[in-house]
């Protein structure tokens, strides 16, 4: 069976909250119009502002109440910042950016931060030999200090997890963390198998909020592996290379 891939973040997203012990972890997600940028911005201070297929942060927008004593909304792409009066204004100025492709609006998470720079986590999820799902590999990507996204191809810095969380934790605390990160992955790789059965892989973006909760931002059905072989303890990059052979995922050189 070739290897399913899931383009769409909407239909990902509705899948995993059919999961009842996995909807504490995602945050609230809606498409994208006028009517849904108003409500999420009466609820929440920030909120993501994503296309629903896409790869590598692009297109990632950052909205936020601009902070007292300044009025209005604050909005970054890539690393321009504006300041707009209105929700009118922003919808006007989006426009050209969300008119050409479905966009979803998701709650912004304040993520933990690393020498001042935002991190997120990328955690590995696949079917193993035996056809199980199989947590393979966990690591962190450290914003550019001018991005809104983490990952490597915006200028993001590959880092290890113990190292991101070692100011926010004590190593004992961090590798209970990494065991509930890794049974979070296998979660979801059982429950999006349930509408997508020929899935092999998954990179599920783990957001660390100032309250140590964990939220899923996206689930990616074509990981990048290649990032786990930069860690120092190379046995990590030869298990995920090792289960991506077997099922096809990457090519024997």
């Amino acid at each position: 069976m070739a290897i399913q891939r899931v383009r769409s973040k909407w239909s990902k997203t509705k899948t995993l909250m059919k999961a009842y012990d996995l909807r504490a972890y995602i945050p609230l997600t809606k498409r994208y119009n006028r009517e849904s940028l108003r409500s999420m911005m009466e609820q929440f201070d920030m909120v993501y502002i994503k296309p629903d297929s896409g790869t590598y942060g692009k297109g990632v927008i950052r909205l936020e109440k601009a902070a007292e004593p300044e009025s209005g909304y604050r909005y970054q792409i890539k690393k321009v910042n504006r300041h707009v009066a209105s929700l009118d204004e922003v919808y006007r100025a989006l426009q050209s950016y969300t008119s050409t492709k479905g966009y979803l609006i998701q709650r912004g998470v304040y993520l933990l931060k690393h020498t001042g720079r935002r991190f997120d986590i990328r955690v590995m999820v696949q079917r193993n030999l035996k056809n199980q799902w199989e947590t393979t590999g966990i690591i962190g990507r450290l914003a550019h200090p001018e991005r809104i996204v983490t990952n490597y191809h915006s200028g993001g810095t590959i880092k290890t997890f113990e190292k991101l969380m070692a100011k926010h934790c004590n190593s004992a605390e961090i590798a209970a963390y990494k065991r509930r990160l890794e049974n979070l992955g296998v979660s979801i790789g059982k429950q999006l198998a349930t509408d997508y059965p020929g899935l092999k892989e998954l990179g599920v973006d783990v957001a660390i909020d100032t309250k140590l909760h964990p939220w899923v931002l996206e689930v990616n059905t074509k990981p990048h592996p290649y990032v786990f072989s930069w860690m120092s303890d190379k046995r990590v990059y030869d298990r995920v290379r090792r289960y991506s052979l077997a099922y096809g995922g990457m090519k024997k050189k």
